[in-house]
């Protein structure tokens, strides 16, 4: 049902966790499975995430989605991060079963309500 590199992303998430002093936070869930997902993120001052990382309840997917949307945003500019849909998210981790691409919907919906606050704040 998963590809490899779900199962990957899965079982040894990256940048799980939550950023110091973030300078933007995403908070995103979904009512029909439960899945929730916050998303921090520290910006430099060329407008660059700088660091990002992430805390999800729910299910394999979802926090698989989770890390990799956090690998695609690290070092990318506000703008380039604002363009991570859930089909990038869901093609890099080599696919999702349909009734999964909601969790990648969640993921880039995190990181894009991460960087509406941190613009809101400036």
């Amino acid at each position: 049902m998963y590809t490899e590199k779900v199962m990957d992303h899965f079982q040894n998430p990256r940048n799980m966790g939550e950023v110091e002093d973030a300078d933007g936070v995403g908070e995103v869930g979904n009512p029909q499975c439960g899945d929730v997902m916050r998303i921090t993120i520290k910006v430099d001052d060329e407008e660059r995430i700088e660091d990002v990382k992430f805390k999800t309840l729910g299910c394999g997917a979802a926090i698989a989605t989770s890390s990799m949307v956090t690998e695609m945003a690290k070092g990318k500019t506000l703008d380039e991060a604002e363009e991570i849909s859930k089909k990038s998210v869901a093609d890099a981790l080599g696919g999702l079963p349909p009734q999964k691409m909601h969790c990648s919907n969640l993921a880039s919906d995190g990181l894009k309500k991460a960087i509406e606050d941190y613009r809101s704040r400036s």
